[in-house]
């Protein structure tokens, strides 16, 4: 039996486990699970891939991402370049070469929607997930900036400092923070929505619920809202087609 598996902390919520036991059901395919390793400290992870008899791939989710590059074998370039690692292959060897699947499934969902007008952007959060969103618009040509709760090397704004002016310059506004996902569904980041408009591309990687308040706040105001459903389901496919079990 082949196993694959979501590596990360409190995770019983998992959008990835249900998607590839449908995916496994309705592709008719055989012999491979999808389990969640739920660990405390990323110092465990070296446990699982001794104990787990035939396990080929893992997907990592917060907090890890980031975590788990040095117990790797390999980091593709591009992932390398980003510095947040989603989604794991072991090879025949047994060697772990970590890859970023974020990008890709980030890029595809957010394309459709951008128009002209859409130059700059304001990323929520400093981790993992942020990387991949920060490298995704390098590559469109968007100007990025991040919002985190205390100024460090990189971040621009904080929360408190963050005014309408600001929000009205930044058209495409992306949460990468945990707030606001089940079941702590009334909370959100705490900025300006008052100065969000028709023109605002509101971007929530949570997935559940479907409409966060944060979402919320930015269709009340006439923006264009996306949540995470759409980028989790391509990035799953991307990582399914890098473990190459077929």
């Amino acid at each position: 039996m082949k196993k694959l598996g979501l590596l990360g902390k409190d995770i019983s919520y998992s959008f990835s486990r249900s998607y590839f036991k449908k995916k496994f059901e309705n592709e008719h395919i055989k012999d491979i699970s999808y389990e969640n390793f739920d660990i405390e400290t990323i110092d465990l992870f070296p446990s699982i891939i001794q104990n787990t008899k035939g396990l080929k791939g893992l997907n990592v989710t917060i907090p890890y991402k980031e975590q788990v590059i040095p117990y790797l074998d390999k980091i593709n370039k591009k992932a390398k370049a980003i510095g947040a690692i989603n989604t794991i292959r072991i090879t025949k060897k047994g060697k772990l070469i970590g890859y970023n699947t974020d990008c890709y499934g980030f890029k595809n969902t957010l394309k459709p929607y951008v128009k002209s007008h859409h130059k700059k952007a304001l990323i929520l959060g400093t981790g993992g997930a942020s990387k991949a969103i920060a490298f995704t618009f390098k590559e469109m040509g968007i100007k990025y900036q991040y919002v985190s709760r205390t100024l460090k090397d990189g971040v621009s704004f904080t929360y408190d400092t963050l005014s309408e002016k600001d929000i009205a310059e930044h058209q495409i506004i992306i949460n990468s923070t945990p707030l606001g996902t089940f079941p702590n569904v009334e909370d959100c980041p705490n900025i300006p929505y008052a100065a969000i408009n028709k023109n605002h591309i509101l971007f929530d990687l949570i997935y559940n619920p479907a409409e966060t308040k944060f979402l919320q706040q930015g269709k009340q105001n006439g923006a264009t809202i996306i949540n995470g459903l759409n980028m989790l389901r391509l990035q799953a496919e991307k990582s399914w087609s890098i473990w190459d079990l077929k």
